[in-house]
């Protein structure tokens, strides 16, 4: 029979072994957001799987097969986006996008999925709207 202490001293280790396989699980899965400001003055912050969030540059974007490339701007930095497959239907130059993917070594960042970002206001569009009538 094993005594009392060293029981307890089992335990704490199954519980400090079960800590870091779950630290380490939820490492793999975390993606922080950068802007294209932090990745051009710090690239390093994207070279782990990061998401990065920016606006669209108009007259950026351009198709080549399967791959397109555009830039992602924020507080007058940009950033180079190339991805493979295409984007939502609803992906448009000057609007905001979250892209996620690594910065590589040639400067480009390389992404694999994108994401529109919406606002918080949802309704019908004023074109939508009915014209108000003269009900008298």
């Amino acid at each position: 029979m094993i005594r009392r202490p060293g029981r307890l001293a089992l335990v704490a280790v199954l519980l400090a072994a079960g800590g870091l396989l779950v630290t380490s699980a939820l490492n793999d899965t975390l993606t922080y957001y950068r802007t294209p400001g932090e990745v051009a003055t710090d690239p390093t912050v994207a070279r782990d799987r990061v998401r990065l969030a920016g606006e669209v540059v108009p007259g950026s974007l351009r198709r080549d097969g399967e791959v397109v490339v555009f830039r992602l701007a924020d507080g007058g930095h940009e950033v180079t986006v190339r991805q493979r497959g295409m984007p939502p239907d609803t992906f448009r130059e000057g609007e905001e996008a979250v892209v996620e993917g690594r910065l590589g070594t040639d400067g480009l960042f390389h992404a694999d999925h994108v994401v529109l970002r919406h606002g918080n206001e949802y309704g019908p569009s004023s074109s939508a709207r009915p014209e108000p009538t003269d009900a008298r």
